[in-house]
């Protein structure tokens, strides 16, 4: 399995910002692809996960509404639409998948497959 996250950049505080995560596996019946991000001197953290089915997802409480998580099964892309973005969402983000899920966990390591991180910094 390889995913490819894209879309990272830098941002002000109050912008919008769109990542994508191709993810190469079409196989498996059942599947979790999740965000987490990792700030400087920080944990890794979950952000937002998705089934493949697209109609299950979560959020971590600090996203309070801001970002939206999608996928499109056609393109085997997921998204992360990210709004009202805030300096403290500075981060490298990161992609993974949870092969063999049937729902969104966020501890990172039962995630099996990760994609390289793209960078998302937001200035004040």
């Amino acid at each position: 399995v390889q995913l490819q996250a894209s879309g990272g950049g830098s941002v002000l505080a109050g912008s919008s910002l769109g990542l994508s995560c191709v993810v190469s596996e079409r196989r498996v019946t059942y599947y979790a692809t999740a965000w987490f991000r990792r700030a400087p001197g920080k944990e890794r953290e979950f952000v937002a996960g998705i089934l493949n089915d697209g109609e299950r997802t979560r959020y971590a409480d600090f996203v309070e509404g801001r970002f939206t998580i999608s996928r499109d099964n056609a393109e085997n892309t997921v998204y992360l639409q990210m709004s009202s973005l805030k300096p403290e969402d500075t981060a490298v983000y990161y992609c993974a998948t949870d092969l063999g899920a049937r729902r969104v966990m966020t501890l990172s390591r039962v995630y099996d497959h990760w994609g390289q991180g793209t960078q998302v910094t937001v200035s004040s």
